[in-house]
C-alpha cells in the first residue's frame, strides 16, 4: 500500500501481473458494493422505520385481506397491479393477486374512512369514478402535471405497529418462497387452508412466479440484500443509486381526498428505474421490476383539501402498448393501450430506485 502511494506521488507507473490486477479490481468492486449497501441500508432503514416495517412475529391480523367492492371490474382483474402490467391473468375462481389487502386488520374502520373520504371528492369525480373503489384512483396523465391542477388521489397508509418486518438474508433464504411449497408454508406460519391469510400468500406467490411481460425484468425480494442485488443487476455492479419514497408531511388518517398541485412537478433524471411494491405476506416482500420502455419520474408537492401536505413521487410510463387491455388504469382514465402515457402515484411504502446523478 505504501509502495503504491510512493510510486503514485513521484509519477511512476507499475505494471501489475494480470492476476494481481484482477484481484485488486475485485476487491475494489466489493468495497464499492459494501459501501453502497450500508449507505442505502441506513436510508432504507430510516424509510421503513418511518413508514412502518417493524419487527413482528407473523400474526393473523397482519394477513387479514378484505375484498374491494369492484362493481365496475370483471372478476379476476388485478386492480392494484402497478408492477406487472398483464392484468388479464385469472386465478382460482377469480382470486387474483392483490385483490386481497395485507394491512386491513381494521376493516370496518378503513371502509368507514373510505366512505367518508369519498363523499368529499364527488364534486371532482366523474360519474364513472363514483363506481370505482377509491383505492384505484392513483392514475393520471402527463397533461395533469401542472400547477393548480386539482384531482382526487388515494394514498394508502400503513400502521407501523402491524407492518411485517424484512428478514435478514440468511433467515429469508432458509424459508422456501415457492407456490409449490404453499402447503408447507401455511403449516410453517400456522395459517389454515382457505383462510384470507392463505389466499393472500397464494396470490403473492403466484404473482411472483408469473412470467414478465415483454421488455420487463422482475424479481420478488425477500430481503434487503436480495433487493439491492437486483437493483445492481439493472444499474450495474459499480453503479450508485438512490431510493425515492413518498412522504406524508402532516399526520392524517384521510386516505382519499382532492389534492392540488402546489408547484411545477420536478422531473427526476432516470435513464433506468426500478420500482418496488409491497406484497401481502407474513414478512416483507417487495415485488421489484424494471422495464426497457421509457419512463419518467416526478416529484410532486400536493396539498389536500383538508390541509394535508404530501411530497409525492409518481412514475409516468410512456409506452403502454404491451399492457393488457384489462389493466385498471385504462378504465380509470378511459383510454386505450398505447394511446397515452399512464402516470401513477406511489404510496409511502413503495420504493423507486434511480441512478444517483454523477458530479461533473
Amino acid at each position: 500500500m505504501l509502495l503504491c502511494l510512493l510510486t503514485s506521488s513521484v509519477g511512476l507507473f507499475v505494471v501489475l501481473p494480470e492476476e494481481e490486477e484482477e484481484r485488486i479490481s475485485q476487491k475494489r468492486r466489493k468495497m464499492n458494493l459494501r459501501f453502497s449497501f450500508w449507505s442505502i441500508f441506513l436510508h432504507f432503514l430510516a424509510v421503513m422505520c418511518f413508514h412502518g416495517s417493524g419487527a413482528r412475529e407473523p400474526r393473523e391480523e397482519l394477513m387479514v385481506a378484505p375484498k374491494f367492492p369492484m362493481d365496475d371490474f370483471p372478476d379476476g382483474v388485478n386492480v392494484l397491479q402497478l408492477h406487472s402490467m398483464d392484468g388479464s391473468e385469472k386465478k382460482d375462481g377469480g382470486q387474483h393477486a392483490m385483490e386481497d389487502r395485507l394491512h386491513g386488520h381494521d376493516k370496518q374502520g378503513e371502509e368507514t374512512r373510505k366512505r367518508e373520504d369519498t363523499e368529499h371528492v364527488h364534486g371532482h369525480s366523474s360519474s364513472h369514478m363514483d363506481h370505482l373503489d377509491p383505492s384505484v384512483i392513483v392514475f393520471f396523465t402527463m397533461k395533469d402535471l401542472k400547477v393548480g391542477k386539482t384531482m382526487p388521489i388515494y394514498f394508502a397508509k400503513t400502521d407501523p405497529a402491524s407492518s411485517p418486518r424484512m428478514l435478514p438474508k440468511e433467515e429469508a433464504d432458509s424459508i422456501p418462497f415457492s407456490f409449490a411449497q404453499l402447503p408447507y408454508l401455511l403449516e410453517f406460519f400456522s395459517f389454515s387452508q382457505g383462510s384470507p391469510q392463505a389466499r393472500a400468500m397464494e396470490n403473492t406467490l403466484r404473482e411472483c412466479e408469473l412470467k414478465p411481460i415483454k421488455g420487463e425484468t422482475k424479481f420478488c425480494a425477500t430481503s434487503l440484500e436480495s433487493l439491492l442485488d437486483f437493483v445492481h443487476s439493472i444499474f450495474g455492479l459499480q453503479s450508485h443509486f438512490q431510493v425515492l419514497t413518498t412522504s406524508y408531511l402532516t399526520k392524517s388518517s384521510t386516505l382519499f381526498q382532492n389534492y392540488t398541485f402546489l408547484e411545477v412537478p420536478t422531473e427526476i433524471p432516470a435513464p433506468k428505474m426500478v420500482a418496488c411494491h409491497t406484497m401481502p405476506y407474513p414478512y416483507a416482500i417487495f415485488y421489484c421490476h424494471s422495464q426497457v420502455s421509457e419512463n419518467k419520474v416526478f416529484k410532486v408537492s400536493l396539498e389536500g383539501q383538508n390541509g394535508d401536505r404530501v411530497e409525492a413521487f409518481a412514475v409516468c410510463h410512456l409506452d403502454t402498448s404491451a399492457w393488457s387491455r384489462d389493466h385498471v388504469s385504462f378504465r380509470v382514465l378511459r383510454i386505450e393501450p398505447g394511446t397515452s402515457p399512464v402516470c401513477h402515484f406511489f404510496p409511502a411504502s413503495n420504493l423507486i430506485w434511480v441512478p444517483r446523478p454523477t458530479l461533473n
